[in-house]
């Protein structure tokens, strides 16, 4: 059975075998370009995202292969960047991604890393899309299109394929990142609760200042394919191929590439009128009010990391895990929230979730009470 929550477009893509696909640099940009639109406003830069995928093409190149492909008791390990993304340290080094995968697979209580069956992402986005495919080309593994989420999201326990449900069960992560010369590089490796253990890794994200590379979580194939957004690598650079075949038109054809792709709609485009943005707990807490160019009420999107609720004049347009994405009405590039700035124009587009792959994090109502707290408005009514 397919886990995921799939669109019309890339359902029947859940459970079909392949064969591995050689993962080029047009595979890098598609990847980042349909990426940053799924990160709904998180998920990392589309510029640190293809520095990332094209260093790991120089390396290997890295091996796309379905879950399908793969027998049932090979492991797979999740990689991820956790902090804050406008944080003032750079995105982990490359080294960095690498390390932590080498650290989750040593020391007492680790897994033997022969079992290793391939890595996945935590989430779709600019940067995280392409997670796991440096450490692939290095380690010479594959990168499975099974990413825990097929668009970005806030929480740990949100890109962890439902195994916060699983009584006793305890979370390995590893964490790198910082930088030696200022003394803040740090190594991390944790093992309890997945909230406990993703805690410490998000602390540890804040004393650098901004993000650190992690890897964690190993679970068989099996219990992927029934739990991770399967198929949503591939949802992710079909978008951004549809993107970047309309690049000669213009804009307001890349984003509308985005919107027919996706069956969306594009709300407003208009000024961005106000942004407001706190750092609190390695997380990016904020607000951004669009000014429509036409007659008629702003939007006000809330966020927290990604955008979590779309409002206008009060009324609930979209609520995450709905897709909210802006663009840049000047290059048709989604824009992140730690991005966005005063003073520009964008376009609003929303999807709806159904139109997504969702993973199992995202059937839990009880993961999206964090989120309610954060951006202070009622969510999970809307959702469930």
């Amino acid at each position: 059975m397919c886990s995921a929550v799939c669109g019309s477009r890339v359902g029947s893509s859940c459970s079909r075998r392949r064969g591995p696909r050689r993962l080029d640099r047009a595979a890098v940009e598609a990847a980042v370009f349909g990426g940053a639109v799924l990160g709904g406003g998180g998920g990392g830069s589309m510029a640190a995202g293809l520095a990332l995928g094209l260093l790991a093409v120089e390396k290997g190149p890295p091996e796309l292969v379905d879950p399908a492909d793969l027998p049932d008791d090979g492991l797979l390990v999740t990689v991820s960047m956790v902090g804050s993304p406008s944080g003032s340290a750079p995105y982990p080094a490359p080294d960095h991604f690498v390390r932590a995968l080498e650290l989750l697979t040593s020391g007492p209580g680790a897994q033997d890393p022969g079992a290793v069956a391939g890595l996945v992402t935590n989430e779709c986005g600019g940067t995280a899309t392409v997670n796991g495919w440096l450490q692939a080309a290095v380690l010479g593994l594959p990168v499975v299109d099974a990413p825990a989420n097929g668009r970005a999201h806030p929480t740990a326990a949100m890109g962890s394929m439902g195994l916060h449900r699983k009584p006793g069960w305890l979370s390995r992560q590893a964490a790198v990142g910082g930088d030696r010369a200022d003394a803040t590089y740090l190594e991390l490796v944790v093992e309890g609760s997945l909230e406990h253990a993703g805690g410490l890794v998000r602390q540890a994200s804040t004393r650098i200042g901004g993000l650190v590379a992690v890897a964690r979580n190993p679970v068989t194939v099996a219990y992927a394919r029934e739990n991770a957004a399967v198929g949503a690598i591939g949802q992710a650079m079909a978008l951004g191929r549809a993107m970047l075949d309309h690049r000669d038109a213009g804009p307001r054809a890349v984003i509308e590439a985005a919107r027919v792709f996706l069956g969306g709609k594009v709300v407003a485009e208009g000024r961005v009128a106000r942004v407001k943005l706190d750092r609190k707990e390695g997380f990016d807490l904020g607000a951004v009010t669009v000014e429509p160019s036409s007659s008629g009420r702003a939007l006000d999107l809330l966020f927290w990391n990604e955008y979590a609720v779309c409002e206008r004049a009060g009324a609930r347009l979209a609520t995450f895990p709905d897709l909210i994405a802006t663009f840049d009405l000047s290059t048709g590039l989604p824009v992140t929230t730690a991005e966005i700035a005063v003073g520009s124009e964008v376009a609003v587009l929303l999807v709806d979730r159904r139109r997504l792959i969702l993973g199992a994090g995202m059937r839990d109502p009880e993961l999206m009470r964090p989120l309610e707290a954060a951006v202070g408005r009622e969510m999970v009514s809307h959702v469930f």
